[in-house]
């Protein structure tokens, strides 16, 4: 299993037996005491930037264990690693800081999106939205609930505008566990849990994702830090204005496709999403801005740049 003591014994073991020239670790966790050559990924410092115990389910004494031992890992990895490959100049730029490695040393690979499978309509199955309560125009997220996410703030926004007049629904798109429940708690508290306001969607398949983007009004991304911002450009590909946090990478990848506010003040957050839903001028150049920015992007880019790394490697 990841993580584990049984991963970093096991690991070593079974990579030795067979002559490896060159590892890929396409995450941190690379076993402490392997000794061959190997290029890591580090996709974002989150645990590191923003550490805080609501951001596990483990006790107090077994959170400190793991996070030291996360500590440990990750500062093994990008100090033995012939090359550190990350996914924005802005985790590039937190590397270099955090552990005063050789800016030449990190290579920065963008990652790309795809578009997922959707209805050739573009819109969403009747008994689907009534199923899970859409039944306005609404405002979509898409991902996990960790506290770094910022929903907290999202939610407190949301009543803020409800109270205001605002006559759309919140969807929030994410496998349901202990952090989507927390919030859910935290939105009935605030009395804007239900069907006239936020809808906690749960898991959603590839096709209701495709049929999610396409029939939102906009997309909103609080985050407080990122390692690439990869839903928000998803949502830029499927023709859907976004307003995002002016924090971390986010500048960085979504560029001047974007409307921007400070994740720290609600109030920002909140008159950024009218100025935009308000504005219909304002939404067509966002979304042409952003259907440019996606093409910014490749795959095969991604591909050839790390491929690029290892021949660099052998040489």
């Amino acid at each position: 299993r990841w993580y584990t003591l049984s991963e970093q014994k096991n690991m070593p073991r079974i990579l030795n037996k067979y002559s490896l020239d060159l590892v890929h670790f396409p995450h941190f966790n690379v076993p402490l005491f392997y000794r061959g050559d190997f290029v890591v990924t580090i996709h974002d410092l989150i645990l590191l930037d923003f550490p805080t115990k609501r951001a596990t389910t483990l006790g107090s004494v077994k959170y400190a264990i793991k996070n030291l031992a996360y500590k440990k890992v990750i500062k093994s990895a990008v100090k033995r690693a012939k090359k550190v490959i990350t996914v924005s100049e802005y985790t590039k730029k937190r590397l270099v800081e955090r552990f005063n490695l050789d800016e030449d040393k990190i290579i920065v690979t963008y990652e790309a999106c795809d578009k997922v499978e959707s209805s050739e309509s573009g819109m969403m199955d009747r008994d689907v939205l009534k199923i899970h309560r859409i039944n306005k125009p609404y405002l979509l997220y898409v991902g996990n609930a960790y506290p770094h996410k910022n929903l907290e703030s999202l939610l407190k926004v949301f009543k803020s505008l409800r109270e205001k007049g605002l006559d759309y629904q919140l969807v929030l798109v994410g496998k349901k566990d202990y952090f989507y429940q927390r919030l859910q708690n935290l939105a009935r508290d605030l009395g804007v849990f239900g069907s006239r306001d936020v809808v906690f969607y749960g898991y959603a398949t590839e096709k209701e994702l495709a049929d999610l983007y396409r029939n939102a009004s906009l997309y909103i991304f609080p985050s407080f830090i990122e390692g690439f911002g990869l839903p928000p450009l998803e949502a830029m590909s499927y023709g859907l204005p976004v307003v995002a946090s002016k924090a971390s990478c986010l500048p960085e990848i979504l560029g001047k496709a974007a409307e921007y506010f400070n994740p720290s003040n609600e109030k920002d957050m909140g008159s950024k999403i009218l100025k935009v839903l308000d504005n219909a001028i304002l939404q067509e150049k966002m979304i042409g801005r952003g259907l440019e920015q996606v093409r910014k992007y490749s795959w095969e880019r991604c591909a050839r740049e790390t491929l690029d790394v290892y021949e660099k490697l052998d040489h």
